[in-house]
């Protein structure tokens, strides 16, 4: 992978006055850049994804099943992310429809009730069988929601290279049975997994200076100084790179004057623009769509190197 694609990149982020990490690989050739890709930051709702992955295993081994039905209740509506927060209380819904909307429009209603469902403890333990060893799931929904901040060591958190990580097993799963039984799935649930990722609705940071209609399976994280997105990028139903990017210490308002949360949406934008157009360029115009030729050695890959839809403006 050319040193050119790692100097632009890091170049965007050395212009900001806040920190910037991310972790990319180019999912045609392999190959991997990162910045700061170890460093742990607060995952915000990025941590959904593996939420998601740890409810799939429990359906996987018959403990939970996609269209049980499970209850929208008050006590987990006190929260500021999604819309089961306005809706009267204890509706019921299909699991599986509260994994859709915990994912593409971030519902922490529905995040709780999952969370509470699988157990934190279930969802800490596939994280660490699979390699995620800088991440941890301390609470199901945070105390300080969105418009608060909490340092790494005191809420959820991550890091580049473990989200990507997750992200390149997850999709391995979808035609690989021995990749999905790495996160305890099939590869019809990695499937869907991935189809609930691309129906995202939060398009303002990955998406949104690629071609209109690009198809993207991503999870955006937002709190008061974090905003976050991690996702999958495709070029003509070929998955062609992941992306992983994290930005801690926003301010509201950065030196200059602009708005920090502008800043670190427009910066994660041209990061998966710089990579979209680099990578196209590298792999022709001819793209393997089955990817016949994806390693399937991801735990080992990801421990060494890191050691058209409507755009809704919304932060979640």
């Amino acid at each position: 992978m050319s040193s050119v694609l790692e100097n632009q990149l890091n170049h965007l982020c050395d212009e900001q006055p806040f920190h910037t990490g991310w972790f990319v690989r180019n999912l045609q050739t392999r190959s991997s850049l990162q910045r700061h890709g170890d460093v742990v930051v607060p995952s915000a709702s990025t941590r959904k994804i593996a939420i998601m992955m740890a409810a799939l295993k429990a359906v996987s081994e018959d403990r939970l099943a996609l269209d049980q039905p499970v209850t929208m209740s008050a006590a987990y509506q006190d929260n500021d992310s999604g819309c089961f927060q306005h809706l009267q209380p204890d509706f019921t819904i299909q699991l599986r429809d509260a994994l859709v909307m915990m994912i593409i429009v971030s519902d922490n209603t529905c995040t709780g009730v999952v969370a509470d469902l699988v157990g934190l403890e279930s969802i800490n333990t596939l994280c660490q069988s699979i390699g995620m060893t800088g991440t941890v799931h301390r609470y199901g929904i945070p105390p300080v929601g969105m418009a608060g901040y909490l340092s790494s060591d005191e809420t959820n958190a991550t890091t580049p290279a473990d989200v990507a990580l997750l992200l390149d097993l997850i999709l391995s799963g979808t035609d690989d049975a021995s990749a999905a039984a790495e996160l305890g799935c099939t590869p019809e649930l990695c499937r869907l997994a991935i189809d609930i990722l691309s129906w995202q609705r939060l398009r303002n940071r990955i998406p949104a200076r690629l071609p209109l209609g690009t198809r993207v399976a991503n999870k955006t994280g937002t709190t008061a100084k974090n905003y976050n997105d991690a996702g999958i990028v495709y070029y003509e139903g070929a998955p062609l790179f992941i992306i992983s990017a994290y930005t801690d210490g926003v301010e509201a308002e950065l030196p200059n004057g602009e708005p920090g949360h502008t800043v670190a949406y427009d910066l994660t934008a041209r990061l998966a623009r710089l990579c979209f157009d680099a990578f196209l360029a590298e792999s022709g115009p001819d793209l393997d769509a089955d990817n016949e030729k994806r390693e399937r050695s991801v735990n080992h890959e990801y421990r060494d190197q890191a050691g058209g839809m409507p755009v809704w403006t919304g932060h979640l």
